[in-house]
């Protein structure tokens, strides 16, 4: 079935693929299945993508929400930051990942040997189970490039090797966790030319939270770049969405972004109307495809869309979480 999810070209195709992957985790997914009975939903009653019921994110801090019986590649975790209980994705098919990953840079940056990929990730390179480590490491190595690499708390190299490149017209992404990003500009000022910054969000309890417009304004003046990149991922997903600037995120085509009332969890709202962010990430086959998240925003007439903040009282995880 992933072939077919990889191969989505129109959203009658999405639409269709989402009702199939729907109809198998109803069937093979316990945890999904016995939730859709909660809200007395049955297979026979989903016809489009509105009727399908999202599953609490929370529930991978609970329960082992999984739609196959083979054994386990990759487990990945959350930080859990300011939480005893972890979010927890058990991956069957790791090729499906790295398949999703690939596909979506290319389709949003081109081809990976093109760039040096640098690393700047110390609360995720200092614990075990990072999805986006993983994702990461494994571009650097497709980069094929001798500077290439995670750089934990060694600054100065990275400043020296991020000038050098820039200055010679190589092509880079700098994909950084913000704090460290910020504390790279607090010591050294770029005016970088070649380079694409991205931020991954998350201060993990190192800084002080910063609105989105006001972390992107000090990350363009200490950088000397127009625009800030972000990658919208997380544990419980196999697939990022992509900023190019301004906040604005793009999805690759398995994977698409539903607003849902805050008041009414059921009720999905139409472009423009800020609520919780449902995500349909058909690249999850072998999960939960269908995610209630606890991030609040607003989808545009174009598809895309934003990331406004988080609901009250939920715990701070890696993905974007900067307020707009």
């Amino acid at each position: 079935m992933h072939n077919e999810i990889f191969n989505i070209n129109s959203d009658e195709q999405f639409k269709n693929e989402a009702l199939k992957v729907f109809n198998y985790q109803y069937k093979n997914n316990k945890v999904y299945q016995s939730f859709c009975h909660l809200l007395n939903v049955q297979p026979n009653q989903v016809k489009n993508i509105a009727d399908i019921p999202f599953l609490p994110i929370q529930f991978f801090k609970t329960h082992k929400v999984i739609s196959t019986d083979s054994k386990f590649q990759q487990v990945f975790t959350s930080s859990g930051t300011t939480s005893n209980f972890t979010s927890t994705h058990y991956v069957s098919d790791v090729s499906i990942y790295e398949k999703s990953y690939l596909k979506t840079f290319a389709q949003f940056y081109g081809n990976i040997k093109d760039y040096t990929v640098l690393a700047l990730l110390p609360s995720y390179l200092e614990r075990d189970g990072s999805s986006l480590i993983y994702m990461v490491n494994h571009l650097i190595k497709k980069s094929n490039k001798l500077e290439s690499g995670f750089y934990l708390h060694n600054l100065s190299d990275l400043k020296d090797i991020l000038i050098a490149l820039d200055t010679n017209g190589e092509k880079v992404i700098l994909i950084g966790v913000t704090f460290a990003l910020l504390d790279l500009v607090e010591k050294y000022q770029f005016q970088l030319q070649n380079t694409i910054v991205m931020e991954t969000g998350g201060m993990k309890g190192r800084r002080k939270e910063l609105i989105r417009t006001e972390l992107h304004d000090i990350l363009k003046s200490g950088f000397g770049l127009e625009k800030i990149h972000s990658e919208y991922g997380m544990t419980e997903l196999l697939s990022q969405a992509y900023s190019h600037g301004n906040g604005v995120f793009n999805t690759p085509p398995w994977m698409k972004i539903l607003i849902r009332d805050t008041e009414d969890p059921l009720q999905l709202l139409t472009n423009n109307h800020t609520g919780g962010i449902n995500i349909i990430d058909l690249a999850n086959i072998n999960s939960c495809a269908f995610i209630a998240t606890q991030d609040l925003g607003k989808v545009h007439s174009n598809n895309s869309f934003e990331v406004l903040g988080r609901f009250d009282n939920s715990d701070i995880r890696g993905c974007n979480l900067l307020a707009n």
